[in-house]
């Protein structure tokens, strides 16, 4: 099944994956946006302060994809828009990720 992955997603090895993700922070809703530059858009209601928004993320993803939070993990951008996840479950169903908005 890793030929119809989508382009925000690597497998790194067996049942290890790989996710980019660019999140915004502060918004009106935790939804996913959309892609752009191969990266998953995410915007969160957490702030970027404290490590509100990184907690967030790892939650909201782990819950659109049925996963348990410690499957997951921010391996790179701990302060930046431009993050990747490492996600250590067998195949995740990536159609959890799918944009929760119309806009692009």
């Amino acid at each position: 099944m890793a030929e119809s992955l989508p382009l925000w997603v690597r497998a790194v090895g067996e049942s290890r994956w790989h996710l980019a993700v660019r999140v915004s922070p502060g918004a009106r809703r935790n939804e996913i946006l959309g892609e752009a530059e191969g990266r998953l858009r995410i915007s969160l209601t957490a702030p970027a302060v404290d490590n509100k928004a990184n907690k967030a993320l790892l939650a909201f993803v782990a819950d659109k994809l049925r996963l348990r939070p410690r499957e997951l993990a921010l391996i790179r951008g701990d302060s930046s828009r431009q993050k990747t996840l490492e996600i250590c479950a067998p195949e995740p169903d990536w159609a959890g990720l799918a944009p929760t908005s119309p806009r692009q």
